[in-house]
């Protein structure tokens, strides 16, 4: 998702690095979608990747994975439900920072505005599935997601000072050859 979404916003960006298109779509909401493609598809789908990735290592505990990867795929219908439709009104040359707007628009505003209802939803179900599985989540193992670099073979979640002595490495950090006999040592 972040590489579409990114790659959507950088793409975009050659249209407005070009003068012969800015002159037409500058201030519309073009330049709207493109800032949020960048801005919110971009980081904003990595932090919630991220925030997934390292729960259980942080809380010890794990969330709905089904819940979550639902949230993720309505994450990205919803993203692209509220935002594609500003580069259609963009190129139809509706401004930005105007109160009111012109009847033609109405129809994709009104897509756009399902879209951040859905936004809405999808970030409620990922704070419902994160904030429900620090009380009820089951116990995560140490190693949830079977990586092979240091932290994830440490006590989940961490002592706060780390290691108790320093770990002997018989590995390289992306070595997933022996991930299988790692697995079982765990």
């Amino acid at each position: 998702a972040f590489i579409f979404l990114f790659s959507i916003g950088g793409l975009t960006g050659l249209v407005l690095g070009a003068l012969a298109t800015d002159i037409h779509v500058h201030d519309t909401y073009f330049v709207v979608a493109h800032f949020h493609y960048v801005m919110f598809g971009g980081t904003g789908t990595i932090f919630f990747a991220a925030l997934f990735y390292w729960f259980p290592k942080m809380f010890g505990r794990m969330y709905n994975i089904k819940l979550a990867n639902y949230s993720v795929a309505l994450f990205f219908i919803a993203f692209n439900t509220l935002y594609f439709p500003k580069f259609i009104l963009g190129y139809m040359g509706m401004p930005r920072r105007y109160y009111d707007y012109l009847p033609q628009f109405a129809p994709l505003q009104l897509v756009s505005t399902i879209g951040s209802w859905l936004m809405l939803i999808t970030i409620i179900l990922i704070i419902y599935n994160l904030v429900h599985s620090l009380y009820k989540g089951k116990i995560a193992s140490d190693n949830p997601w079977g990586g092979v670099t240091l932290e994830w073979h440490t006590s989940t979640p961490p002592p706060l000072e780390n290691f108790a002595e320093v770990p002997v490495v018989t590995h390289e950090p992306y070595d997933f050859s022996q991930l299988k006999e790692m697995k079982h040592d765990s």
